[in-house]
């Protein structure tokens, strides 16, 4: 099952939620608005003494939240993970240009964490084992082999989409194009 896209009211990612979630902020009538081609899921619940009915609960892909959000989400730095870093650079080794499985990947620090390099979005690059360990316990400019692009700090769209959670297409194709014009995800 997909995870549910929760936004703030102006449309601002906040956070992949579970539709059991979601049902609960359709429920209590805190959705602004929503998006999606159809529900992500229909909940069937008991009958209506009154009316004879059974009570039936769309869940959207998409839901924006009322009232505004607590955090300025653009002043916040996505979470780091080797996975996300790996999906940042398209599975694409820094080094020599060939893309690879994601199994078939490491992530190489630019300045070498014995040197006191962070684990960081700036700091790491995709790198294939070969290259990896051709560099060692260098700077590329002292293994003499340049970096082909520069790493990034993603945006929060792209932050979204590296989570590498299943995303159903139509909340894939909402993201996708909010992403900044450099992106290397679009």
């Amino acid at each position: 099952m997909h995870d549910v896209l929760q936004l703030d009211v102006t449309g601002l990612p906040q956070a992949w939620i579970s539709v059991e979630q979601a049902a609960v902020h359709v429920a209590t009538r805190s959705v602004a608005w929503s998006l999606g081609d159809e529900p992500l899921a229909v909940l069937r619940g008991g009958m209506n003494a009154g009316t004879g009915q059974q009570s039936v609960l769309e869940v959207p892909a998409i839901l924006a939240l009322r009232g505004s959000s607590r955090l300025n989400l653009f002043d916040i730095t996505p979470c780091y993970s080797k996975g996300k870093v790996l999906r940042r650079d398209r599975q694409t080794c820094a080094y020599c240009g060939s893309q690879h499985e994601l199994r078939d990947l490491t992530v190489d620090h630019i300045l070498p964490a014995s040197r006191g390099g962070p684990l960081s979005w700036m700091n790491t690059v995709a790198a294939c084992r070969a290259c990896n360990a051709l560099k060692a316990d260098r700077t590329p400019e002292e293994a003499r082999m340049p970096l082909l692009f520069t790493p990034y700090v993603p945006s929060r769209f792209e932050d979204f989409l590296l989570k590498g959670r299943r995303i159903r297409a139509d909340v894939h194709e909402w993201l996708a194009a909010r992403l900044p014009k450099e992106s290397r995800l679009s």
